[in-house]
């Protein structure tokens, strides 16, 4: 009889870490468990991290406006553009919060067409610098802000 009433104990303290789980609107293919990078970290010593696939986390500050093709995720006052594949998947133009993305990091010099185009699509049509920090991904995770957060 303990020994039944300790596995059922276990079973009610574990069910919450599952259900947390839920708490992420997801896009794209899953995030894979493991160590998740926070991207002011990542950018900080980029060689480190750049050219491998790993998982980044950040706020989701910005979104396409055009299609929901990428998100601008920033952290700790350092920014990257994360690319959603190669328009493989898409997020609401609206969505904003904590995140989590896995993909792979680079520096990309950015031509004055592409500048151009990127602004067009930000909420704001802020102007785009030469270069920028992008993460290719393959999977997004956020937890969207309450409407008054």
């Amino acid at each position: 009889m303990q020994r039944w009433l300790a596995m059922m104990c276990s079973v009610v303290v574990a069910a919450p870490v599952m259900a947390s789980d839920t708490a992420w609107d997801k896009y794209g293919a899953d995030i894979p468990a493991g160590a998740v990078v926070p991207l002011a970290q990542a950018l900080a010593q980029p060689a480190a991290y750049e050219g491998q696939a790993r998982v980044f986390s950040g706020r989701v500050v910005d979104v396409c406006q055009k299609k929901g093709c990428w998100v601008m995720l920033e952290d700790d006052g350092h920014g990257a553009r994360v690319l959603l594949g190669d328009h493989d998947f898409y997020v609401p133009k609206d969505v904003r919060g904590h995140a989590q993305v896995h993909g792979v990091l680079s520096r990309v010099t950015l031509s004055p067409a592409a500048r151009d185009h990127t602004a067009e699509e930000t909420s704001a049509g802020a102007a785009v610098a030469e270069a920028e920090y992008r993460i290719v991904a393959d999977g997004v995770q956020v937890r969207v802000d309450e409407p008054d957060a």
